[in-house]
């Protein structure tokens, strides 16, 4: 049966893995984990440093864009009744309705 690992243990391994402070061999005696496991998950930890910081606010600034895009939508959409309405009133009525 195959062995599944939390993230938090996956993280953990990684970190001691960069510290350098033991081997990779060291660290797999240690942990009971497969070397080449710790140097992929080092690898990956690595790779995905830069992203913990950054992910966040692009994360904010798209729900932002969206939100505004829709409350574009939403202003047009808005215009495009009341003058239609205004264009109705003025049918009926034969003046603004201000």
């Amino acid at each position: 049966m195959r062995k599944s690992y939390t993230s938090e243990f996956k993280a953990k391994v990684a970190i001691e893995a960069i510290k350098g402070e033991m081997s990779i061999v060291e660290l797999g005696a240690k942990f009971d984990v497969h070397p080449n496991l710790i140097t992929n998950w080092k690898t990956k930890f690595l790779e995905s440093a830069s992203s913990i910081f950054s992910d966040k606010r692009k994360k904010e600034n798209k729900k932002r864009e969206e939100t505004t895009d829709d409350l574009y939508k939403k202003i047009g959409q808005l215009q495009v009744e009341r003058d239609f309405l205004r264009k109705k009133y003025r049918q009926i009525y034969g003046k603004d309705p201000d």
